[in-house]
């Protein structure tokens, strides 16, 4: 069986990146992490990305390697990261919530100074107010 890892990480959009340069990145991912068994969700907030995703641990992080290298987005931090017994997004290959101003965008600026399984916990405990589309 394949051990299976998961990252979720923080970063910034870009100056001078449009916004609309999220739906570029969802469309590609979805085809590219179909191919690799990688799942995961992206929350942005209009500023800040926190993605959180999992798969086989190769392609895990190979993924990161690429997200590192991408000038889309700045200041990217790894705030957890590790072994998972089984999947937690089993419904989308890369699920994509935007948030406006309000609990959830306050959440994901918190989510930002988080490390660890504190930060994990604050994420998971995110998604049920999220609109996920996937």
């Amino acid at each position: 069986m394949t051990e299976l890892h998961e990252i979720l990480y923080c970063s910034l959009l870009a100056p001078g990146q449009p916004t609309e340069v999220v739906g570029q990145i969802v469309t590609r991912a979805r085809a590219r992490n179909a191919t690799e068994g990688i799942t995961g969700l992206l929350v942005f907030d209009g500023m800040r990305f926190c993605q959180h995703f999992e798969g086989p641990r190769k392609q895990v992080l190979g993924l990161l390697n690429r997200l590192e290298a991408d000038p889309r987005h700045i200041e990217m931090r790894v705030v957890y990261e590790g072994g998972l017994s089984k999947r937690r997004y089993q419904r989308f290959e890369m699920g994509l919530a935007q948030t406006e101003d309000g609990e959830e965008g306050e959440d994901i600026a918190i989510l930002q100074q988080l490390d660890g399984a504190e930060a994990l916990e604050r994420f998971l405990a995110l998604r049920p107010r999220l609109d996920i589309a996937g």
